[in-house]
């Protein structure tokens, strides 16, 4: 497909709008500086509207999201974001605000943040939370600065040390080293659990806390979860919340009420704002009691019926972010919560799981599944010894799949099982479109053991067809469009 540069063409008349109006009728043009003016011409694509919009039509039919196609992207809950949260978004109410505006002038705004607060912190069993990060592995950072914080406070500085699961989010251990600490890795059971024993081998009074979350990154939920943080806090240690999976327990069980200190929510995967593109994102943090005092600044305080922002908190770890949180990602999150409400959110939680065991259970007759504890929001297959006997892998499966129309899962992630798919449906998504992956699934099995070369080749039906991956790391090429 041409760029639209390469379709551009000479002198070509828009006859759609009126010509550019003379200067001396345009007198915002006097406002701005002389040096700041822009008087050579513009370096931009000569076409017409109507091939304008077909360029950009024909782009967005070769793009592949939620809107368009199922989704399955383990570990990563991409859910249906409603649109409903974009109307609310897009409010003049809300999107015409500026940070530094005064308080007086945002109480709408101030309210709509503090509520999201306190609902957040029912819905996980923390006493407070705080809309500050702007991403999930920024809420991690600032989690574990809040953990760091509590130590010093209490003249507890040799605890130097992170425990992370050996199948935890890559995020995890790269968080914990950006706050300095050394980062253990905790192995799990054949069955995909913690190892107690190890856990136990490894606490001592140098670690500062357990990162971990529940369900886990296998999808299988902690069975001993209330042992572990009791292990955890006997040792003196902190026990984190890695909110990822948070979607699975939704309305039904808390972080809090098991143990964990602190947790980071990821609201595009649990409470539906947009997921991807580089932001903006949010990530709030939520804390017990014995944190509150290190939450970040600034914070919400409403005084009788008033909200007003505040940076009252002596021993708080400081800013993360230049403003309050990414505010109007936050009014996307406040749609949903509102929308559901104390008694829908439970459902989410309940079909997430009612759709991952349905998937699991249709697909395991026809897949090897390494794990066999109960599946919560997610779950991992393999190709069976007769696929890879005829040299088919999972990234192949993945591939193929493209040529039926699907988003591929995610694949040989966690590292800890070898040739994985994790899949992960969502509750968004109906029985019928499952069962249209599953078929799809199924079939692609079949290829694979009666025909491993089409499926070895695939996709076959995409813009871009099957590539050297390695080739095409280090051997870029790369084309731009420089404009002045």
């Amino acid at each position: 497909m041409e760029l639209i540069f390469e379709k551009s063409r000479p002198d070509v008349p828009d006859i759609y709008f009126p010509a550019e109006q003379p200067a001396e009728t345009r007198p915002a043009r006097d406002l701005i500086p002389e040096s700041l003016r822009y008087d050579r011409p513009r370096d931009l694509p000569s076409l017409s509207e109507l091939e304008v919009v077909r360029h950009v039509l024909a782009l967005c039919r070769r793009q592949v999201g939620i809107d368009s196609t199922f989704y399955p992207l383990g570990s990563c809950t991409m859910k249906y974001n409603p649109k409903i949260n974009e109307a609310v978004a897009r409010f003049p109410q809300f999107a015409g605000l500026h940070p530094l505006q005064p308080d007086e002038t945002t109480q709408g705004t101030l309210q709509v943040l503090y509520e999201l607060e306190r609902g957040l912190a029912q819905v996980t069993g923390m006493a407070e939370v705080t809309l500050n990060p702007l991403a999930g592995a920024h809420g991690e950072l600032t989690g574990l600065l809040l953990i760091k914080a509590y130590h010093d406070s209490r003249g507890d500085t040799k605890r130097k040390k992170i425990l992370v699961p050996d199948a935890a989010h890559g995020t995890n251990p790269a968080s914990a080293a950006i706050c300095n600490y050394e980062v253990v890795t905790i192995p799990g059971t054949p069955e995909g659990l913690v190892d107690l024993k190890g856990l136990e081998a490894a606490l001592s009074d140098e670690i500062a806390g357990l990162m971990l979350t529940n369900p886990n990154t296998l999808g299988l939920f902690e069975r001993d979860i209330v042992k572990i943080a009791k292990m955890v806090h006997d040792a003196g240690g902190q026990l984190y919340y890695d909110g990822a999976n948070l979607n699975a327990i939704l309305g039904v069980a808390r972080p809090g009420d098991m143990g964990f200190d602190v947790v980071h929510m990821n609201l595009h995967k649990t409470f539906s704002t947009p997921h991807g593109g580089g932001g903006p994102g949010a990530g709030p943090v939520g804390v017990k009691e014995h944190l509150r005092p290190f939450l970040p600044v600034p914070w919400i305080e409403k005084k009788g019926e008033r909200y007003a922002i505040s940076a009252d908190r002596p021993k708080t770890i400081g800013r993360v972010g230049a403003f309050y949180g990414n505010a109007n990602v936050l009014v996307r999150a406040y749609t949903y919560y509102r929308k559901h409400g104390r008694n829908g959110l439970p459902q989410v939680g309940k079909h997430a799981v009612l759709n991952a065991a349905y998937v699991l259970a249709k697909l395991q007759k026809t897949y090897n599944r390494p794990l066999g504890l109960p599946c919560m929001h997610e779950f991992i297959i393999q190709p069976t010894d007769a696929m890879l006997a005829k040299g088919v892998r999972t990234l192949h499966l993945a591939k193929r799949l493209i040529d039926y129309g699907y988003h591929p899962p995610t694949i040989y992630f966690p590292l800890v099982v070898k040739e994985a798919m994790m899949i992960e449906p969502t509750e968004t998504e109906s029985k019928a479109t499952l069962d249209g992956f599953v078929a799809a699934m199924e079939k692609i099995a079949q290829e694979a053991l009666e025909t491993p070369d089409l499926v070895i080749n695939a996709p076959h039906t995409s813009v871009v067809g099957k590539v050297d991956e390695t080739k095409a790391a280090r051997q870029l090429d790369l084309r731009f469009c420089a404009c002045d």
